[in-house]
């Protein structure tokens, strides 16, 4: 290809970009699992100042005449992977250049500082501390949505939201989620009345360097190439970096062991997504994720789908035991006993300790907070106790403290508005992924009793992680399992796990 025609040189800008983008990635990730406090004045002034430069390499003038032109003269002649990169680019292009360089350094610098002052807040149960930096992310969220929007032709949220769910619409998930609402309420009570008295959990203390160890083990057995990634610590479980250096942290608790392995697994799932992504196409547009609901998908299916299933157990068990409890497999470390608990059902306050059948509440909840905190219709000064009463409505559960309410989830704090609907969009697709990669492998089940995720994972290395963002999330979902989105398998997936107690 002629290195002076307009999509070689868009090419060319967006491998620079998204060196750049990745070098922003693992800065993320060192703020949370490495860096001192103290690094947070220079890391928010580091991270601004390559989110300047991304944006300002993004919107130069020519960029956006070598994209009419490319559109205009070669997206004829180009493959079917050259025009879906052509169309990414112009995606990434309209979000930056409806924003002027000075709101994005104000942006990416008040989310720096608000982090930073969250970690604390949230240790101290001090919403108050946070207030004022959270008052400052959000007035600029807002005017960037308010930017976007206008020219974009949408609703405020709906542009930030398509920044994580590309052409997503808070009206139609608004209406799945009103659905699941009121369906998840009989779900709940037939799940509680089902599933029995507790079982006995194995007894602890579990040192954190034995529940790394398993960790990792189980990881790799997942098929976690570990010559591109890395198991740390942090006080919120995520996955960050990039598809050749992928970063999983997640956080221990020595008296149940559960929390961080069901994280590290969930965490996994990001992670071999990224791994499988199109090595060809790395460093552009449509080699990337295929948006954070398909993300989500991919870390859901993993945990919940695969690695709570009964038969994940039966290889586990005995696993678990050899190497959080030296190899007695007394009480607690049987399949049937682990099955129970990591599919026990129970309202809690934690989203990310949730169960999958309450799990949804805890998403629609929050969808519903941050449109009103974006709209002005919620002031920050009320959102303490509109989560308390929501938590109420949802769960029937009582906050004790804003630790365990509004200050629990890092996402409003960094500025991610409009991110939480996709952890429960993820459920539903992977739901819908996992059922139709079961009926296309009928030995995955079987496979997965024996710790053997080749099968699963070959699958979804077809049908989505090689995709990159060649295709809609819409279109991967269709060609994967024949039909668009359905919350109805989502549902039935839950009745038959927690009511019918059949998986």
């Amino acid at each position: 290809m002629d290195s002076h025609t307009p999509y070689s040189r868009l090419k060319a800008r967006f491998a620079r970009l998204s060196h750049l983008q990745d070098a922003a990635g693992v800065l993320h990730w060192d703020q949370s699992a490495m860096m001192p406090e103290g690094g947070a004045e220079a890391r928010a002034s580091q991270l601004a100042t390559l989110r300047t430069l991304a944006h300002d390499m993004l919107t130069a003038p020519e960029v956006g005449e070598w994209l009419d032109a490319a559109e205009r003269d070669e997206a004829p002649g180009l493959d079917d992977w050259d025009r879906a990169n052509l169309r990414a680019m112009r995606r990434e292009w309209r979000h930056e250049a409806a924003l002027d360089a000075d709101l994005v350094e104000a942006h990416s610098r008040a989310c720096s500082t608000c982090e930073m002052v969250w970690r604390r807040a949230r240790a101290e149960d001090d919403f108050a501390a946070v207030k004022g930096p959270l008052a400052t992310v959000l007035d600029l969220t807002r005017e960037i949505a308010v930017t976007k929007s206008e020219a974009f032709q949408c609703s405020p949220y709906d542009a930030l939201l398509d920044a994580y769910e590309p052409d997503g619409s808070q009206v139609a998930i608004a209406a799945v989620f009103d659905d699941l609402a009121a369906d998840l309420p009989a779900i709940l009570d037939d799940a509680l009345a089902a599933q029995g008295p507790a079982p006995t959990p194995p007894k602890g203390p579990f040192p954190a360097a034995r529940q790394k160890a398993l960790a990792e083990r189980l990881m790799q057995a997942v098929g976690f190439d570990f010559g591109r990634g890395r198991l740390d610590e942090s006080l919120h479980p995520f996955c960050g970096g990039v598809p050749d250096d992928v970063r999983i942290t997640t956080r221990y608790d020595e008296s149940d062991a559960a929390g961080a392995i069901m994280a590290v697994l969930h965490e996994t799932g990001h992670a071999l997504y990224e791994q499988g992504l199109p090595p060809a196409w790395r460093d552009q547009p449509v080699g990337r994720a295929l948006g954070m609901s398909v993300h989500e998908s991919q870390s859901l299916l993993m945990e919940m789908q695969a690695c709570r299933s009964r038969a994940f157990l039966t290889y586990a068990a005995p696993v678990m035991a050899e190497m959080l409890n030296g190899g007695d497999d007394g009480a607690g470390w049987d399949p049937d006993t682990l099955s129970r608990l990591y599919t026990r059902v129970a309202p809690g306050l934690i989203r990310v300790d949730a169960d999958e059948v309450t799990y949804p509440a805890h998403i629609i909840l929050r969808f519903r907070l941050e449109r009103a905190l974006l709209t002005g219709d919620l002031v920050l000064d009320d959102l303490p106790g509109a989560w308390r009463d929501g938590m109420k409505e949802v769960l029937g559960v009582t906050v004790p403290d804003d630790r365990t309410g509004c200050l629990q989830d890092i996402h409003w704090y960094d500025g991610a508005i409009g991110y939480f609907p996709t952890y429960t969009l993820g459920a539903m697709t992977a739901a819908q992924l996992f059922q139709a990669a079961v009926e296309a492998v009928p030995s995955i089940p079987d496979d997965l009793a024996k710790g053997d995720f080749g099968p699963l994972l070959g699958w979804l290395r077809d049908h989505v992680h090689a995709l990159g963002s060649s295709v809609t999330a819409a279109e991967m979902l269709e060609r994967a399992t024949g039909k668009p989105l359905d919350a109805g398998v989502f549902k039935a997936h839950l009745r038959r796990r927690y009511v019918d107690r059949a998986e």
